[in-house]
């Protein structure tokens, strides 16, 4: 299995999207992958739009983006609760100067946009945050997945099977 090894940190927060969150994690697990749920308090149960339950397996406050090949920001709402912790915002920095793959979703746009790592890149998210993308200095397209060096971005959940094989090919390369 091409990911076997690898460490991916998937952000979690009340009223993720569903398919958001678990899709990527399913599809990364099944190529060897290690995936771990980070919420802002450890063994915590977090309610996603549809109902569909995540228990965080870490807190913020107990992990190392440094011990962590790549992260990944799920949509929904719960992006616009994520940029709020300095720890996700520490995170997604960390990753961004480390060249360490970055995958966001719909309106996961939030978190980069608050982690002022998108001046220069070509991006793409929900079309109702295109113009916070582009605000904070990056390209929008409407294209169901744009990679830009480590920042693999996608629209929505119809674009998840080419949004996860090129977040899955970005980080067999690394």
């Amino acid at each position: 299995m091409r990911l076997t090894d690898k460490k991916i940190i998937a952000l979690v927060e009340h009223d993720f999207e569903d398919l958001e969150l678990w899709y990527p994690i399913l599809r990364l697990q099944e190529e060897g992958a290690i995936v771990h749920l980070v919420g802002k308090e450890a063994k915590s149960k977090y309610i996603g739009k549809y109902g569909v339950p995540a228990e965080s397996d870490f807190s913020f406050n107990e992990i190392s983006s440094a011990d962590y090949d790549a992260i990944l920001v799920p949509g929904g709402w719960a992006p616009d609760k994520l940029r709020r912790y300095p720890e996700v915002i520490k995170f997604v920095q960390e990753m961004d100067a480390a060249q360490k793959p970055i995958g966001q979703i719909c309106h996961a746009g939030w978190v980069l946009i608050s982690a002022d790592i998108l001046k220069g890149k070509q991006v793409t998210s929900t079309p109702g945050i295109k113009d916070d993308m582009a605000n904070a200095g990056a390209t929008w397209h409407d294209e169901p997945v744009v990679v830009d060096g480590h920042i693999v971005s996608s629209r929505r959940p119809p674009d998840l099977p080419p949004y996860v094989k090129a977040f899955a090919d970005l980080l067999a390369e690394k």
